[in-house]
Formats: structure tokens, C-alpha cells, sequence
């Protein structure tokens, strides 16, 4: 025996209208939680290869009791960072990041200093549309990354 309760009938449809109004909010937050995740994990690849690319310079910067980077050293240096390997061969680490957006200096007598910055863009491209509810979000900004190591 199967008891079944009767809904009123301006019940009716109510789960349909709740969905309709939350969706968006939760679509929305959805895709802003994925644009943060990709943010930053763009922003952690980006310090680990300056990360490792002033580890490299530090190594290379002491040349017996000189101190300094040499035209070549420096090369590697800005290569290492943009494609993980010296010879600047393969792949960048990152989508559009280029040698030139790498600069590398040597501070005073023992320290060495690596900079990038990368000109992120987001998962859903360059602008988020506000719908007619504002200002439209754009989702373009700099990354920048940067790491002083003292030579070895």
C-alpha cells in the first residue's frame, strides 16, 4: 500500500523557478573559481622558473674572485626561465611568454636579481561581459614574478 501526498497546485513548478534564478549565480561562480585556479597556477609556474632561473644565475655568476654574468650566461639565464632548459629550445613554460619579458641584473658584488612578467588572459578570453549590469570585467593583468639570490 502506497501513500500519496497531493501537492497544492500553487506548489507546482516552484523547484523549476528556484533553479532558473540560481543557475546563473552558479555558473557564475563556477567559471570565477576556474579563472582564480588557472590564475594561479599560471602565477606558481611563472615563480618557479624565475625560481629556477636565478638559482642558474646565482651558480654561474662567480667566476673565482670576479663576480658578474656574462653575455652568454645571461642568454642562458633568460632561457631557462621562458623554456625550463639553457638552450632555449621546446615549448615555453607558459602560453605567450617571451625571452624579452625576462630581465636578469646583478645587484651590488653578490647579488643577482631575475624578473619576469607575463601578460595573463584569462580561460574565457580577454573581456567578461556584465550582461547589461554594469561595466564589462576585463580579465587581462600582468603576472610578475621576481627573485634576488646571492651568488655562490
Amino acid at each position: 500500500m502506497s501513500i500519496t501526498i497531493a501537492q497544492p497546485k500553487l506548489q507546482r513548478g516552484i523547484a523549476l523557478v528556484e533553479t532558473a534564478i540560481c543557475l546563473p549565480l552558479l555558473l557564475f561562480l563556477l567559471l570565477a573559481a576556474g579563472e582564480v585556479t588557472n590564475a594561479f597556477l599560471q602565477h606558481n609556474t611563472l615563480t618557479k622558473a624565475v625560481r629556477d632561473g636565478a638559482r642558474y644565475a646565482a651558480g654561474v655568476a662567480t667566476h673565482g674572485s670576479i663576480f658578474g654574468l656574462t653575455a652568454n650566461e645571461l642568454s642562458d639565464t633568460k632561457n631557462l626561465v621562458v623554456y625550463g632548459n639553457s638552450a632555449g629550445t621546446g615549448t615555453p613554460v607558459l602560453p605567450n611568454l617571451t625571452v624579452a619579458a625576462v630581465t636578469v641584473t646583478e645587484v651590488g658584488e653578490q647579488f643577482v636579481d631575475v624578473h619576469a612578467t607575463y601578460a595573463y588572459t584569462g580561460i574565457l578570453g580577454s573581456v567578461l561581459p556584465s550582461f547589461g549590469f554594469g561595466t564589462d570585467l576585463s580579465l587581462n593583468f600582468n603576472l610578475e614574478a621576481s627573485i634576488r639570490m646571492r651568488a655562490l
